[in-house]
């Protein structure tokens, strides 16, 4: 980092555009409304709330938006950010936009810079608050960053973001072959099943398995970084399945002390606390052979003899059965649902050949997807990597300057 200059943000950036004050109704169609809550992992998630056309105006006078402006989360969560691809979408409060003097800075390397170990410490360091830890529009604009020559940010930018689109195309590719199998089995099993087919979960062939509660469940202190057996978190079951960016262990000696809740390959986990209804599969690609469940979890394991475990995943990933999941779940401050409730969920378990059927189409499908977890889970992995070394200048890259 020897030639990187150091600067104020305010310096390099040219514009600020922060919203303040009550943000007009938000409706079902519209202008898409960018939330603190859909900007993740570097990506700005589909909206899923709108302002009318006729509000749009009004709302946004501080600053309409351009392709490729930043959106920055101030608070809750502080540190997500993303690019904006589509300038028709109006900004919510709790999130700053950005856009970089051109002579300056080059927006898709800032955002890279703010994904960073380095651009995340400047901005957690210089939070506040207690309720709600954020940072404030005047303290932002004090942030120190080292900025590369324009050409060398333009060089980082691209080897990062080639990852990405990486990473988009095979997450595109899942959701196709998601939506596909989900539409076959809404047709066959949900829309023309029949009454006679309708039973308890619990009466399919099936375990539900709850993890081990007693004295010997790991504390914080028995979490390790590196371990013998995977111990998942909230934050490893997601609405998409398993991700293993953030991961906890423990020990042999610890984990020999638990009794129930350790996954076999087919496993399905379904989170039952917190956010209730996020579903993973365990099949055979996922590196990890010791993982064990905590508290916020449970296990259903078929008896493979009589029932494909593709199947039940199926069942339970679809929108049918997340409706099912929500109209047990209880809980106001932290939404639960006890495994003695999941039990009484009524389901339609079709006959054997009209499974069979749907498998033929289903399983290809799905073998695919796991292909494409297991690639993105690689091409992630690499990206951080890269991240930490290319902002850091432990790696450096070749550039021409006109």
């Amino acid at each position: 980092m020897s030639n990187w200059k150091e600067y104020l943000l305010e310096d390099v950036i040219d514009k600020f555009i922060d919203y303040r004050g009550k943000t007009p109704k938000k409706t079902k169609s519209g202008i898409p409304l960018i939330t603190a809550k859909i900007v993740k992992n570097g990506r700005i998630l589909e909206p899923n709330e709108f302002i009318a056309l006729e509000d749009y105006d009004s709302w946004m006078t501080r600053g309409l938006p351009e392709v490729d402006d930043i959106v920055l989360t101030t608070e809750a969560p502080l540190g997500e950010i993303a690019l904006i691809k589509n300038k028709n979408v109006a900004l919510a409060q709790r999130i700053i936009t950005l856009r970089g003097k051109k002579q300056f800075v080059f927006n898709p390397f800032l955002k890279y810079y703010f994904q960073s170990r380095n651009g995340q410490y400047e901005l957690q360091s210089r939070a506040s608050g207690t309720t709600v830890f954020g940072i404030k529009a005047e303290v932002l604009r004090k942030v120190h960053i080292f900025l590369p020559h324009i050409a060398e940010q333009r060089a980082i930018a691209s080897i990062l973001s080639s990852l990405d689109d990486k990473i988009d195309l095979l997450q595109r590719q899942n959701k196709t072959l998601e939506a596909m199998t989900g539409a076959l089995f809404r047709q066959w099993f949900v829309e023309e099943a029949e009454d006679e087919w309708k039973i308890k979960i619990s009466e399919l062939p099936i375990e539900i398995i709850d993890g081990d509660r007693g004295k010997n469940y790991p504390k914080n202190c028995d979490l390790l970084d590196v371990g013998y057996c995977l111990f998942l978190s909230t934050k490893n079951v997601t609405m998409n399945g398993f991700n293993f960016n953030q991961c906890q262990f423990i020990t042999v000696e610890k984990e020999g002390l638990l009794r129930s809740g350790k996954l076999n390959r087919n496993d399905i986990v379904i989170t039952t606390r917190g956010t209730v209804g996020n579903i993973a599969y365990y099949n055979d690609l996922i590196c990890y052979t010791d993982i064990r469940i905590n508290s916020g979890m449970i296990i259903i394991r078929t008896v493979p003899s009589l029932i494909d475990p593709i199947f039940i995943f199926c069942l339970i990933q679809s929108n049918y059965f997340k409706c099912l999941i929500e109209n047990q779940t209880s809980g106001s401050a932290q939404p639960q649902l006890p495994i003695r409730d999941f039990k009484q969920i009524e389901v339609y378990y079709p006959p054997k050949e009209k499974i069979d059927n749907f498998l033929a189409f289903a399983k290809p499908c799905l073998n695919k997807k796991f292909y494409n977890d297991l690639q993105i889970e690689k091409v992630e992995k690499l990206r951080n990597i890269l991240l930490s070394k290319l902002m850091s200048g432990e790696v450096r890259v070749e550039y021409e300057t006109n």
